[in-house]
């Protein structure tokens, strides 16, 4: 198998935990329908779990009945892969905020373990429960979670390019059943083509790798365009749904 591409890119950044502010954890383990057949957890199921323990933590606060987040843009940074029968905890806290959108970051440490196997951070939009449409946060909200990184301010624009250069091209289709309570395909899905390419070789060591959603998207027929670092996910009129950036990936031996 080739090896994945590495390049320097623009990557939203890690910050460190707070040390005041709110912070939530929640234990997880991989099951078995989250793992390849080597016993590496799945991009996938790793997007699933950032998303649950978000909203587990939003609950936590209180805070549910107040908005409707959705993701703009996210990236992992996988030092191990989490592997079946490990268990985690799953720690996350703001990192920075906007007037309509708020930086979610997310460490995953094996028990036991004191540095994280897995670190993310994902931008959220915030969203009006009434009109799904973005709305400001509320004072509540930001009195929650503006502990943790008062002066941090984030922005909401999309960095990513159209699709370029294309060198390959590839069918995809998503199915009724990614489709979640927003009724559109769910974000973890996005993370399907790439991990394709992971499954078609040996597994990797390491990834960091980032994606933009942009159009929902609706099951159907899509492609996969590939350019060098570059995935874009398009439907047949060319609309990009989602590009993915992978700034590392290193195979095993």
């Amino acid at each position: 198998m080739r090896s994945l591409p590495c390049v320097q890119a623009d990557f939203n950044e890690l910050v460190a935990p707070p040390e005041l502010g709110r912070t939530f954890t929640q234990s997880v383990r991989p099951g078995f329908a989250d793992c390849a057949p080597s016993g590496r957890l799945r991009l996938d199921a790793l997007a699933c779990w950032l998303q649950d323990v978000a909203y587990a933590d939003v609950e936590d606060a209180g805070l549910a009945e107040s908005a409707v987040w959705v993701v703009r843009r996210t990236r992992m940074r996988v030092q191990r892969f989490p592997r079946f029968g490990e268990r985690f905890n799953v720690t996350t806290f703001c990192s920075g905020l906007g007037r309509m959108w708020a930086e979610r970051r997310t460490d995953i440490v094996r028990c036991g373990e004191s540095i994280a196997d897995v670190e993310a951070v994902s931008l959220w939009v915030h969203l009006s429960p009434a009109d799904w449409r973005p709305t400001p946060l509320t004072e509540r909200e930001i009195v929650t979670y503006s502990h943790a990184t008062p002066d941090r301010r984030v922005s909401a624009r999309l960095r990513h390019p159209a699709p370029e250069a294309i060198e390959a091209s590839a069918p995809w289709t998503f199915r009724a059943t990614e489709r979640d309570i927003a009724g559109h395909i769910n974000n973890a899905a996005y993370w399907q083509p790439l991990e394709e390419e992971l499954l078609a070789g040996n597994d990797p060591d390491t990834i960091d790798v980032e994606i933009e959603y942009r159009a929902p998207a609706q099951p159907g027929e899509k492609r996969v365009l590939r350019a060098d670092h570059r995935r874009w996910i398009v439907d047949g009129e060319g609309e990009t749904h989602a590009s993915i950036l992978v700034v590392n990936g290193e195979p095993r031996p």
